[in-house]
């Protein structure tokens, strides 16, 4: 719609309403234009976010023999809320397996493998208010089921297997499956970030905030931190996340406790930052989230991002706890740990 004014021609020849006319239908049509762009920029926005994400078919994969899913508590509301509000299981891992410049430059892989780093177990309580994160350690040895493959066939059980071997055999359904197996839980989602995305998502937020207890020096991770708290970029945190030489004894459970920590000032740090006011920072760090991610195919889109997400705005870092599946050093190698129960167990059953 243009709005044309036109004012009293003084000069008497009729040029100078035609001239206003001119420029304010000139305004007009620029406006449009911009509008259009605007909404054109926006559907590419939302296009290319949503093709950024990977998705795997992890219930096709494993079909019905899988622990049982979470029965809600019928609701005693006479209102329905429009998002999901019952409990959740989430398998989160932290991996190079998108190969490529970036993730080398970070210490990843390349294209012949992938390795899972960090494997955490997200448990979110009905209400969606409370949650409970439980790391498991890479070096944890494992029954690793029989898994499907790509290609149609399975593999062979394995006793006594690293945990982290499922990801590296048998990629996210093999993960899946062995964490089922490990724990009886039935895991609702699968979320996996790689080393570029995370530092990326790091640097969108404007780098995350941490308190270290000790010096550290590792060499293998190249991160150099005094003992305090440091604004860390996505280099360094991403270094943090992978730091197991420079403290305590050098294993990965030492690795644990300062990914922990980083997970909860992420919490913090995304809490602080108003996304919504400024949407450029907001495309940065969805970019950044998307392009790195790969999903069950029930999170394979914005949209069911999107909605997990808002479901989830009333759960604050003070109200997520960090916690290490209980362990102990494994009877047949010194370096290597098994679940200690019936400690685990239980752990495990307050989850379902």
């Amino acid at each position: 719609m243009f709005l044309v004014v036109t004012e009293h021609d003084e000069s008497g020849d009729g040029s100078e309403p035609v001239v206003r006319r001119r420029v304010l239908k000139a305004v007009g049509l620029t406006l449009a234009g911009v509008l259009v762009l605007g909404i054109g920029t926006a559907g590419w926005a939302y296009w290319h976010l949503n093709h950024n994400i990977r998705s795997v078919d992890i219930d096709g994969a494993l079909g019905d023999n899988r622990p049982a899913k979470a029965v809600p508590t019928p609701s005693s509301s006479a209102s329905v809320s429009p998002l999901p509000s019952g409990s959740l299981n989430i398998l989160v891992l932290g991996s190079d397996s998108r190969s490529g410049k970036a993730n080398a430059e970070l210490g990843g892989g390349d294209s012949t493998g992938a390795r899972s780093d960090t494997a955490m177990v997200v448990h979110i309580d009905e209400g969606r208010t409370t949650a409970t994160v439980v790391s498991i350690p890479r070096d944890t040895l494992v029954t690793r089921p029989s898994c499907p493959t790509p290609s149609g066939g399975t593999t062979s059980v394995a006793y006594g297997t690293m945990f982290n071997s499922a990801y590296a055999l048998g990629g996210p359904v093999c993960a899946v499956k062995t964490v089922e197996s490990l724990t009886g839980v039935r895991m609702d989602h699968y979320l996996e970030i790689d080393f570029s995305g995370f530092a990326k998502l790091v640097n969108a937020l404007g780098g995350v905030t941490v308190t270290t207890d000790e010096d550290i020096d590792d060499d293998q991770s190249h991160l150099r931190l005094k003992a305090g708290t440091h604004l860390l970029d996505g280099t360094q945190a991403l270094a943090l996340a992978r730091t197991r030489h420079g403290i305590g004894d050098g294993s990965d459970l030492g690795r644990i406790g300062l990914q922990q920590k980083l997970v909860k000032a992420l919490l913090e740090q995304i809490s602080s930052t108003s996304l919504l006011t400024s949407p450029a920072q907001l495309y940065q760090v969805a970019d950044a989230v998307t392009g790195s991610l790969t999903t069950d195919t029930g999170l394979d889109s914005l949209g069911e991002l999107t909605k997990l997400g808002q479901s989830l705005r009333s759960l604050s870092a003070d109200h997520v706890r960090t916690v290490m599946m209980p362990v102990v050093t494994a009877p047949s190698d010194a370096n290597r740990v098994v679940a200690r129960e019936p400690a685990a167990g239980e752990l495990w059953a307050s989850l379902k």
